[in-house]
């Protein structure tokens, strides 16, 4: 994360195209060689700051109470995260901005940030699935793993090496993490390319909640 740190402020400083990797490892403390054992590129290095703010948001969800129906607790979230000074400072809104902005000109950077929110999606899913009842939220049951008729039940697995497993989190509930995930997405996203403060009708979290509640017939997920 320090690494990370460094180079998000000399992205915004002198911009991307300026900042090499030995320019981080320098601002961070460390040999280039320490650089490149965390990240393979320049733009790796902000990896952990985007993940940083979704990981805020998720563990937002995941400690709403109880009680709150899925886009309640989507909603919980994103006013305990998305507002300045509730999850992040307003001059670190700032800092998002500019890197989302960058992400949006450099592929290279796009791409870092497509995998990050992708990863996110997965981890929401996980999330939203330990708030339903087991029985929603659990997948369907594997037929390979029953022993049949035909050989022991115990037989050599190496000849499923090669097959994935499978997903532990239904489809609705993945594509649910996906669309609430999108919504806030793209309010962060619409938000950066704005110069509109942090705070207020065209705030991020404001425009989440508007994307949000542009939801609200969609088929959510029941609690217990």
């Amino acid at each position: 994360m320090e690494i990370a740190r460094a180079a998000a402020a000399l992205f915004v400083r002198q911009g991307l195209r300026a900042t090499r990797a030995e320019d981080i490892a320098q601002a961070a403390g460390i040999a280039p060689r320490t650089f490149y054992r965390y990240f393979a590129s320049k733009e790796e290095a902000v990896a952990p700051l985007y993940a940083a703010g979704a990981e805020l948001c998720i563990q937002a969800v995941h400690d709403a109470p109880p009680g709150l129906s899925v886009p309640e607790a989507l909603r919980h979230a994103v006013e305990h995260t998305l507002s300045p000074g509730a999850g992040v400072s307003a001059a670190s809104w700032e800092w998002v901005r500019t890197l989302i902005r960058l992400a949006d000109a450099s592929p290279a950077l796009g791409k870092v940030w497509a995998e990050v929110c992708r990863t996110s999606e997965g981890a929401l899913a996980r999330t939203l699935a330990e708030r339903l009842p087991p029985a929603k939220s659990e997948g369907p049951a594997d037929p390979a793993g029953e022993a049949d008729s035909g050989g022991p039940a115990d037989a050599p697995d190496s000849a499923d090496d090669n097959v994935a497993p499978a997903p532990a989190i239904p489809p609705h509930l993945r594509l649910t993490a996906a669309v609430a995930g999108a919504a806030i997405r793209v309010a962060v996203e619409s938000w950066a390319v704005t110069a509109s403060p942090s705070t207020g009708p065209e705030g991020p979290a404001t425009l989440a909640l508007r994307n949000l509640a542009a939801l609200e017939n969609y088929a959510w997920p029941e609690p217990a």
